[in-house]
């Protein structure tokens, strides 16, 4: 998929500062480059390892809503090696954004696209995308759950940072739905630009890794892709396939 990035998602106005400490996980105080320092949102709910290192220059967006306590939201971490995006919103609206685009031509032949499906009594799924209509079948429907990954070591890309009940749970859920005859898909996106090969965490959380193995087996598909940052342009897209290995 290597090629031009210009129907990339937009992101907003960024601004730089130097990390100061990130907190209480949704808390990141730093410094802006007119030296005022700002206490900003950081929209990621995992450990972050290796990629929130007081010190480093930051990238943060900018909001106006009066409701909202803090202004400033953490964006992106200017890591050695990459930068590393840090909003986990941004994951599904660019998976999302890519193929509706027609950027991801596994998911050429389907013509709906949908968000936040739910399946099953208890769990929703990232996206639902269907040929046909509401009269597609079984086989002509396929779900995606997508995960955003940050932490790579040393070219491997590593999911997840910390043990996720909930992951496992969607794992289930796709195979469920897998047995049933959708297409059912896992999404590993590497929010950054130094990975070489993708493997589950099993030194953080092998049950995780033994039902990815497990799904992958039992029919869910494992696609892992990475990403460019255009900050000239202001744009991220989705870049190369990375390789698994389970």
């Amino acid at each position: 998929m290597q090629g031009t990035y210009s129907d990339g998602l937009i992101l907003p106005e960024l601004f730089h500062g130097t990390l100061i400490k990130r907190y209480k996980r949704f808390l990141a105080d730093v410094e802006l480059k007119s030296g005022e320092l700002v206490t900003a949102h950081c929209p990621n709910t995992g450990t972050m390892k290796a990629c929130s290192e007081p010190g480093r220059k930051v990238y943060l967006s900018v909001h106006d809503n009066p409701k909202r306590k803090y202004k400033y939201t953490w964006e992106i971490i200017e890591m050695p090696a990459s930068l590393v995006g840090v909003n986990t919103l941004i994951p599904n609206r660019l998976v999302y954004h890519s193929i509706k685009a027609g950027r991801l031509k596994e998911f050429a032949e389907y013509d709906e696209v949908r968000s936040e499906v739910k399946v099953g009594e208890k769990h929703r799924l990232d996206l639902m995308l269907s040929k046909n209509g509401p009269n597609s079948s079984n086989a002509h429907t396929c779900y995606i759950e997508i995960k955003n990954c940050s932490l790579v070591d040393d070219g491997t890309a590593c999911f997840p940072d910390a043990v996720t009940v909930r992951g496992r749970n969607h794992l289930i859920e796709l195979q469920r739905l897998a047995a049933s005859g959708f297409r059912a898909v896992m999404f590993i996106l590497v929010n950054r630009m130094d990975a070489k090969i993708f493997k589950p965490a099993d030194h953080i959380d092998p049950a995780y890794g033994k039902e990815l193995r497990k799904a992958h087996r039992n029919g869910v598909e494992i696609m892992v892709y990475d990403v460019f940052f255009d900050l000239a342009h202001g744009r991220i897209s989705l870049r190369n396939q990375v390789p698994f290995q389970l």
